[in-house]
């Protein structure tokens, strides 16, 4: 979903992923708290030197807990930035559809099912308060408009 924003809103994509990637760090076996903190910091480093130059940001992140997103949200009013909360609403069974697909892509690495449970178990959904965009479908994304 990222990427297909990415030029529409002519913005650039901070990926924790990404960032935990360039770390060697795999998030499919489960990334110690410590290192995510970590992460995060590099990632709101690299959202705030962005959207303190104009540039539009997507972070890339489940953001789950409340709290995660509480603090983009900061980060943007800290250089009075926009911010605006997308949230893929998918149901759990299409997720473990779409990952037992993923299984059958070598070139896809692979969540382990601890981990998936896990944060499946854990998310937070975005509360009435946070005017959440929601996105539940292709269609939802063609039509987005932020």
């Amino acid at each position: 979903m990222a990427r297909s924003l990415e030029p529409r809103l002519s913005a650039k994509i901070v990926s924790l992923d990404e960032i935990n990637e360039r770390r060697g760090l795999w998030g499919g076996d489960g990334i110690p708290v410590e290192e995510w903190i970590r992460t995060h910091e590099l990632a709101s480093d690299e959202v705030r030197v962005l959207l303190t130059s104009g540039t539009s940001v997507i972070v890339d992140d489940t953001s789950s807990p409340r709290f995660l997103r509480d603090g983009w949200r900061s980060l943007a009013a800290s250089v009075q930035a926009r911010f605006s909360l997308i949230h893929v609403d998918v149901d759990h069974a299409t997720i473990r559809r779409r990952r037992a697909d993923n299984q059958l892509d070598p070139r896809r690495p692979d969540v382990a099912d601890a981990v998936l449970d896990q944060h499946l178990a854990d998310f937070e959904p975005p509360h009435e308060d946070e005017n959440a965009v929601r996105v539940k479908s292709a269609d939802d994304l063609r039509d987005l408009t932020i």
